[in-house]
């Protein structure tokens, strides 16, 4: 055996269960983060597009309160937004350390970027198909949830990656104050204790969660663009 596989076998033997624990953690603060955020965020976006002027639901207030929102939102840098929430944190999980408190301001924080990616890929859809629709008698409900949505549902995967990519990185930022995850193990033995081997090995396992992602993106978002053009 050489000695580059032995370092590797007792690298893995005194981390490897470590890593797998954070891995684990941050998929999970990931894929939940994403899911709760596109429940808010979504429907905040089709009420952006739909509520502008004229177009279905014209409301100028309205719009501009969402518009504001969304903009408030997405000026607050995440490590700023995570320890102004601590408050909010500790009343809706009673923590504010740990992958469940990360959860909770990585949702907040993805809300206005979800909202603005689904009023982008909504806005992109041409304008005679939302007329044509009118011009049928269609409700708006029908021309939200089986025209535009559906027109823009490639684009709204792609988005979902995106968004599910960024979070990884703002689960990797959490460690600096507790969050649990890769980005934690990587601050408490990358820096505070100086072990650079352990650090590379969260980089690397960042890397490959994020290169996954943007392949099942893809895929999905490819397959549903052959569906919608045929």
């Amino acid at each position: 055996m050489t000695p580059l596989f032995d370092y590797v076998q007792s690298f893995l033997a005194n981390y490897g269960s470590l890593l797998v624990e954070g891995t684990q953690a941050t998929l999970w603060m990931v894929l939940a983060s994403t899911i709760l955020a596109h429940l808010i965020g979504l429907p905040i976006g089709i009420l952006v597009v739909v509520t502008d002027r004229g177009l279905l639901l014209p409301s100028k207030s309205l719009h501009t309160i969402m518009e504001g929102i969304i903009n408030v939102g997405r000026s607050i840098p995440y490590i700023i937004l995570m320890i102004a929430l601590i408050p909010f944190t500790r009343l809706v999980v009673g923590t504010s350390l740990g992958v469940n408190a990360t959860i909770v301001s990585l949702v907040v924080a993805a809300i206005p970027f979800v909202a603005r990616l689904t009023e982008s890929a909504l806005k992109e859809i041409t304008t005679g198909v939302i007329e044509s629709s009118l011009s049928m008698g269609a409700s708006l409900n029908q021309i939200v949830f089986q025209v535009m949505v559906p027109e823009a549902l490639p684009a709204l995967i792609r988005d979902l990656s995106l968004t599910a990519i960024t979070l990884v990185g703002y689960s990797a930022m959490a460690g600096a104050i507790g969050g649990g995850g890769l980005g934690d193990i990587a601050i408490r033995y990358g820096y505070h204790r100086y072990q650079v081997d352990v650090m590379f090995a969260t980089i690397i396992l960042l890397i490959l969660i994020v290169q996954g992602i943007q392949a099942t993106g893809n895929t999905f978002a490819h397959k549903l663009d052959k569906k919608t053009r045929h």
